[in-house]
C-alpha cells in the first residue's frame, strides 16, 4: 500500500549486506568429491567385506506408491528369527537390524526371511582367527574366491506386470467401468443398513410367527 498523506518519496535501501542473507553452495562440487574419496578409502580398508550393509524389501507408504517396493532401514527381529539369525550375530555379517519396524504381513516376513537365507548361503564368512576356524566360516577354497562387492549387496528390483495384449471383445466394450465402481461404493456404504433392515424383518416375521 502506499504511504498517506504528505510525506517524503520513500526510497528504500535495501542493498545493505546482502551478503548476510544469501546461503551460498559454492562448496557442493568439492564435497560430491570428497564424498567419493572417503567411500573409496572406507572400500580399500575394509575389504573384502562389501562397503553397504543387506536391507529388507519393503513398500512404500501410502495408497499412491504401496504398489512399489524399495530398500528399507533394517530386517525386524521376527525376520532375523524365521531365518535361524540372532540380533548380534546378524550385525557382525553385514546385516542391517531395525528393532522398530514390525510385519504387517505374513508375506514380506516369508520374503524378507528368504532373502537372509539366500544371503547366507552367498556368505564368505572369514574366520576371525585363521589358525582356529570355526563352526560356519568358509573354506580355505571359498576364500581365495572372495571379491569385494561394488554397489548395494543383493539389490532390490521393481516387480513390474505389464498387461498383455488381447482382443477386444463384445464384453468389454459393453463394460461400463463407471458405473459399476458406483455401484460397489453404494453396496460398500449401505451395507449395514440393508443387512439391519433384513434382521428387523426377520425378527418382525419371528413375532407374527409366534
Amino acid at each position: 500500500m502506499p504511504s498517506k498523506r504528505n510525506n517524503i518519496v520513500p526510497n528504500g535501501h535495501f542493498h545493505k549486506d546482502w551478503q548476510n542473507y544469501v546461503k551460498t553452495w559454492f562448496n557442493q562440487p568439492a564435497r560430491k568429491i570428497r564424498r567419493r574419496q572417503t567411500r573409496s578409502a572406507k572400500a580399500a580398508r575394509i575389504a573384502p567385506r562389501p562397503l553397504g550393509k543387506l536391507r529388507p524389501v519393503i513398500h512404500c507408504p501410502t495408497y499412491k506408491y504401496n504398489v512399489k517396493v524399495r530398500a528399507g532401514k533394517g530386517f525386524t527381529l521376527e525376520e532375523l528369527k524365521a531365518a535361524g539369525l540372532s540380533k548380534n550375530y546378524a550385525q557382525t555379517i553385514g546385516i542391517a537390524v531395525d528393532h522398530r519396524r514390525r510385519n504387517k504381513s505374513v508375506e514380506s516376513l516369508q520374503l524378507n526371511a528368504q532373502r537372509l537365507k539366500e544371503y547366507k548361503s552367498k556368505l564368505i564368512l572369514f574366520p576371525i582367527n585363521s589358525k582356529k576356524p570355526r563352526k560356519g566360516d568358509s573354506t580355505p577354497e571359498e576364500l581365495s574366491k572372495a571379491v569385494q562387492l561394488s554397489g548395494d549387496v543383493m539389490p532390490v528390483k521393481q516387480i513390474v506386470k505389464r498387461p498383455r495384449a488381447m482382443a477386444v471383445t463384445d464384453e468389454l466394450k459393453n463394460f461400463q467401468a463407471f458405473q459399476t465402481i458406483r455401484q460397489a461404493r453404494a453396496f460398500k456404504r449401505l451395507h449395514g443398513i440393508r443387512a439391519k433392515r433384513a434382521a428387523d424383518a426377520e425378527a418382525d416375521n419371528m413375532d407374527k410367527k409366534k
